[in-house]
């Protein structure tokens, strides 16, 4: 599974899986245009904090878990806290997530 490095506004990095960051179109796009074999896939997001790269990064990881899910399966919330709802909506408008 390749991985790509996301680095925050404050320089702090994140590791997300492949298949997990497609799901953001921006970063997708950012990936397929990017990246050429060998190349060490990291992708800096000056517009975003660490701690909202860090609950985005969360995030792609819990849809690509229960993307495939039934519809009548039991899907845990995925929890924001109250704080960071701003900061996080921001980060999601910018990534199309």
């Amino acid at each position: 599974m390749s991985e790509v490095k996301l680095i925050s506004r404050d320089q702090q990095e994140f590791t997300l899986s492949n298949e997990a960051a497609v799901l953001s179109p921006m970063l997708k796009g950012m990936i397929s245009r990017k990246f050429a074999e060998g190349q060490e896939h990291e992708i800096r997001l000056t517009e975003i904090s660490s701690e909202a790269l860090r609950l985005v990064v969360n995030y792609l990881e819990y849809l690509q878990k229960y993307q495939d899910c039934a519809e009548d399966e039991d899907i845990p919330e995925f929890e924001v806290p109250t704080e960071m709802s701003l900061e996080l909506l921001l980060a999601a408008d910018y990534l199309n997530i």
